[in-house]
């Protein structure tokens, strides 16, 4: 009989175990069991391990042919160039999320313009403080106490010291100068309100001593701003800062976000343990919120930006990265003489914890503070938008270096603790 071709007829041995046959499907014409026919033929498992041919294919990876026995691992056949691109967007992230948001707001300013029209930039700072909230431990708060020396250097760095800077900007000679005034300015004002916690909490850092330094410096900021501008600058005597404003919004925006989220933490277990064991997703949450600041200061300023000669613009950059290179090198070096001078134990500047809290807090500068002293000069020293633009782009540079120094610092810790 023709029958007696069929595949299932060679092993009889095997139809112990029962199967679903449907031969419509698997064979059109089972009356003609050729050769191409067998070797199409995608039937049960023991049926498949008559074929060599697709075994062979595969390079005997699976015994069963193409579609039988196990499957091989997917990281065995993913590319490598694949693997490398992905695990380089991982220890970059927040570097990569600010370029893609610059790159965004230059291609398409609508959506950063709206964000900014409904205050997108205030929740996104009140979500980064609640989350430092969130992973506040109690612990941090006492070590932050017992560094008590590290933060008033920040401080000082932050009010004190790198305002003396703009006295040597104010010396170079350029057209438009507004923009050189506008980057002297940049030198006086406080840290940042967000970018530096952050970035303190993704390396690592005392998260505690970061948020000290950034809500006591803005604080005394609003008093002693507008004597730095007068002593370097030169015509800001008669400045004031909207000081009730200033006080409301860091009121709003860093601190009661800080406490909610800290009695959160502490008042349920669930909370906490949730917030520890999902650190990697915070954080990621963290920088996504961080690159919304860039993303909307470019938006608002692109036309501006692009009004500008390419030149100028290219040199004013270049100082507002030098100036940030300054900055950091200044603190590092401090720092490192402050640790030496002290004999007994392991000095609190030493500490890398420490160390690197106050190097990023104190190197960065605001901007929003920065808006709010040039709409308080209405125009005394120049035209508004040429003296904020280069003081944007210093300040979404300072949060791209940082981010990159911040990279490099996780990536030395881990190959520290691996050769351990």
């Amino acid at each position: 009989m023709v029958t007696t071709h069929h595949l299932c007829l060679l092993r009889p041995t095997v139809l112990s175990v029962p199967v679903r046959l449907r031969a419509p499907r698997a064979h059109p014409h089972p009356s003609l069991p050729t050769a191409a026919a067998a070797s199409s033929y995608h039937g049960p498992t023991h049926l498949r391990r008559l074929r060599p041919l697709p075994a062979a294919a595969t390079g005997g990876a699976s015994p069963g042919g193409a579609d039988g026995g196990k499957r091989p691992a997917p990281a065995a056949t993913s590319s490598p160039l694949g693997s490398a691109l992905v695990g380089f967007a991982r220890s970059n992230f927040l570097p990569l999320a600010l370029i893609a948001g610059i790159a965004l707001a230059l291609v398409d300013p609508t959506l950063g313009c709206l964000a900014h029209k409904y205050s997108l930039s205030k929740y996104s700072t009140f979500g980064i403080f609640l989350i430092s909230g969130l992973t506040l431990r109690t612990k941090e708060l006492g070590a932050a106490l017992e560094a008590w020396p590290a933060g008033l250097f920040g401080l000082a760095s932050i009010l004190l010291f790198t305002p003396f800077l703009a006295q040597f900007i104010m010396q170079i000679k350029f057209f438009p100068h507004e923009f050189i005034t506008g980057l002297a300015m940049f030198c006086c004002m406080p840290t940042t309100l967000s970018s530096g916690v952050t970035l303190t909490q993704l390396v690592g850092g005392n998260t505690a001593l970061a948020l000290a330094m950034t809500a006591i410096s803005n604080l005394l900021g609003i008093m002693i701003v507008p004597l730095s501008l007068a002593k370097y600058i030169g015509v800001g005597a008669g400045v004031s800062l909207p000081t009730e404003k200033l006080f409301k919004s860091l009121v709003t925006t860093l601190l009661i976000p800080i406490i909610l989220g800290k009695v959160a933490r502490e008042t349920s277990k669930g909370i906490a343990g949730f917030v520890d064991g999902n650190k990697q997703g915070f954080s990621v949450t963290s920088a996504i919120l961080l690159s919304l600041v860039p993303w909307i200061q470019v938006s608002r300023s692109r036309s501006l930006l692009l009004s500008v000669q390419p030149k100028a613009f290219a040199v004013a950059v270049t100082v507002g990265v030098l100036l940030h290179f300054a900055l950091l090198a200044f603190n590092a070096a401090a720092l490192h003489i402050l640790s030496h001078l002290e004999q007994r134990g392991v000095s609190v500047f030493a500490r890398n914890e420490y160390a690197r809290a106050v190097i990023l807090v104190a190197s960065q500068k605001t901007l929003p503070v920065l808006v709010a002293v040039v709409e308080q000069l209405g125009g005394a020293l120049g035209e508004s938008g040429l003296l904020v633009i280069p003081c944007v782009a210093a300040h979404i540079n300072q949060i791209i270096i940082d981010s990159i120094i911040v990279n490099w610092w996780r990536q030395r810790d881990q190959q520290f603790a691996n050769a351990k």
